[in-house]
């Protein structure tokens, strides 16, 4: 996994709605909270985002945007957002390539998504990453201390 205090990876994916989300373009503006899960509508994934959904104003008023990136494509994206009601920008990774550049690895041989989470700070430093699989809302309380306490 990338370390902690290296400079965030630039690197372009499609969001929910086919556009081009550039990381560079959010730099030096605000905080953000990237988190790589594994698949839109699974039970976990669900949960998670669910929890980065009801902190989201307190994500906002820590000066922070939050991200999602997984495998999965712009209409499961659209589908996830719209079922959930989740409030933030989720990105397509289908090549793997956004997760090979934060050092993540496949699980369970290859069939699924690492979950992970990284705090970038304005001036693009990697400020925490979290990793594990099972500890759904455990992503969201860290990345939330992390900022608090910068």
């Amino acid at each position: 996994m990338i370390a902690i205090g290296s400079n965030v990876p630039l690197f372009e994916l499609k969001d929910q709605d086919g556009k081009i989300f550039r990381i560079s373009d959010h730099l030096g503006k605000r905080n953000l909270v990237l988190f790589f899960y594994p698949k839109d509508l699974s039970y976990g994934c669900t949960k998670e985002a669910c929890s980065f959904r009801d902190h989201h104003e307190v994500f906002l008023e820590n000066d922070c945007d939050v991200i999602g990136i997984s495998m999965d494509d712009e209409n499961s994206h659209r589908e996830f957002i719209s079922r959930h009601r989740l409030p933030y920008t989720l990105l397509s990774d289908t090549e793997k390539t956004v997760q090979q550049l934060f050092g993540l690895k496949p699980q369970f041989f290859g069939l699924i998504q690492d979950r992970a989470t990284f705090v970038i700070g304005k001036n693009g430093k990697i400020l925490h990453a979290f990793r594990s699989l099972s500890k759904f809302e455990k992503h969201v309380t860290e990345a939330l201390e992390i900022l608090k306490n910068q």
